[in-house]
């Protein structure tokens, strides 16, 4: 599985099955917690990108009329040897990521696996609906009979797939593997600040028996090799993963050429707490809160960012926030008692203190957090929770992807719904009440795309996918079936 390229730590893009040196070299990708280069990754031309874009178009044809069984089977495959290789791929992973060691060992590589094994089981499932015969009367256009008909669901083709950098494996694996299991093929183009286990997907993905080209990675420092992929016209879709702004662009450049798009962008979630809140509900409430600090620290699309309480019980939430942050232990990623890593990088660790800045400027109150904890080196920010800020402050509009939650009190449903609503995202709000009924008719007003009730879980075979500025699209479970094919109407004279 190592890249065949001149130093050991250089990796090659993955095209058409091989290795292949990058004309342009290579760029540092620098581990977060060290400030230490973890290994070099390829800096893609155009022509790279085109030259991978034509690998997939070359098997495309043969890998779409593979027999279903057969790309169940590589995708099952491809599971068992994610997690043969965890020894392996753990430690370049928890590296590049900055993840905790805990998150990466359970929840970076098994859920990947977990997804390939999804597929290869979706592979199988029907793609034919069929529908009732009709009698059509004769027309100028043919003779009158009876039709029949079946919506058949047929791959896109080249599916171009843009991660985002907080979960590089799983998310590239939930585009992956549905993409491949509808018989479409793949170019891979991973974010810049760790591309590495990403790359090490395509050998793999050789072993468990994919030809050659149907899986192809290329990587890059900034945003050319992304916007080659994405004007390719050789490209049928484009599947991205990451920022609205960026997401943005993405869907300009797309749309010229009318390529089909997958978007999951930023979120600003809301976890509402109602005053009928008991004391397991708060416990719960509180917990799924606080993950904002203790998952990856904050760099999630779907974190409970805001938390919005009714006012009777505002500062005692409020308190128990702070008593669950001061608790967190901010350090080394690969020390055991760590729960709150480092962020991705240095850039991203500054865009977080400024907006903490910016908030205490507009007279938010930090209860906790809020100065840069005393670590050298890495690119380290403590859990912060920010109380008394409006709604209008961009604390509480924007995406931070930090370990920031910022705490807002309302006095009835309709000012909850308001301030929930208030922010251009909508894809993963959460409600907490002892009235699930209740909470169930409050979830009917979040325009989101995603609601979860006294629970942060998530229950895999839901659509995913956000309302608004969120994103366009579902994927998860058989939605992602739906996302990577189009249909197509068959229609015969009986």
């Amino acid at each position: 599985m190592t890249p065949a390229t001149p130093a050991a730590t250089a990796y090659g893009h993955w095209i058409g099955g091989t290795w292949c040196t990058p004309e342009k070299g290579h760029y540092p990708v620098v581990n977060p917690a060290t400030e230490e280069v973890v290994g070099e990754a390829p800096e893609a031309t155009p022509a790279e990108v085109a030259d991978a874009v034509t690998a997939a178009q070359a098997a495309q044809d043969g890998w779409s009329r593979t027999a279903p069984r057969e790309r169940a089977a590589v995708l099952d495959r491809m599971a068992e040897l994610i997690l043969e290789h965890k020894e392996e791929l753990v430690p370049l992973l928890q590296a590049e990521t900055g993840a905790t060691l805990r998150v990466t060992s359970a929840m970076q590589l098994p859920t990947a696996a977990e997804r390939f094994r999804r597929y290869a089981r979706g592979a199988l499932e029907p793609d034919t609906v069929p529908l009732a015969p009709r009698p059509v009367a004769a027309s100028p256009l043919a003779p009158g009979g009876l039709l029949g008909a079946v919506a058949v669901r047929r791959p896109v083709g080249v599916i171009g797939c843009i991660t985002s950098y907080n979960f590089p494996v799983v998310n590239l694996a939930g585009k992956v593997a549905p993409a491949l299991a509808m018989g479409n093929t793949v170019v891979a183009k991973p974010a810049p600040q760790d591309p590495l286990c990403c790359l090490l997907l395509g050998p793999l993905l050789r072993e468990a028996g994919l030809p050659d080209g149907a899986f192809n990675v290329v990587t890059g420092s900034g945003p050319a090799a992304g916007e080659a992929l994405v004007a390719h016209p050789g490209v049928g879709m484009v599947s991205f993963t990451g920022s609205t702004a960026v997401g943005k662009k993405i869907a300009e450049a797309a749309g010229r050429s009318m390529k089909r798009t997958l978007m999951e962008l930023g979120g600003k979630g809301a976890a509402i707490v109602l005053g009928d809140a008991d004391g397991a509900v708060l416990r719960s409430a509180i917990g799924a809160v606080g993950s904002v600090w203790s998952f990856h620290s904050g760099q999630i699309c779907t974190a409970p960012a805001r938390v919005l309480v009714q006012r009777a019980l505002y500062e005692r939430v409020v308190a128990g926030l702070q008593r669950y942050a001061e608790s967190l232990t901010v350090g080394s990623p690969v020390d055991n008692s760590t729960v709150v890593g480092p962020l991705i990088s240095a850039a991203q660790r500054d865009r977080v203190e400024a907006y903490i800045a910016g908030a205490r400027a507009q007279g938010a109150r930090i209860v906790v957090g809020g100065t840069r904890p005393d670590l050298r080196p890495g690119f380290y920010v403590g859990p912060t929770l920010i109380a008394d800020a409006t709604p209008d402050m961009a604390v509480a509009r924007e995406e931070i992807f930090g370990p920031v939650v910022v705490a807002l009190p309302f006095d009835d449903e309709d000012e909850a719904v308001h301030i929930a609503n208030g922010t251009p995202y909508g894809l993963h709000d959460y409600v907490f009440g002892s009235d699930t009924a209740r909470a169930w008719a409050l979830a009917a007003r979040l325009t989101s795309g995603n609601v979860a009730i006294n629970t942060a879980q998530r229950h895999p075979e839901t659509p995913f996918g956000g309302f608004k500025e969120s994103g366009i699209g579902r994927d998860g479970g058989s939605f992602g079936l739906h996302a990577y094919s189009e249909l197509q109407s068959v229609v015969w004279s009986s």
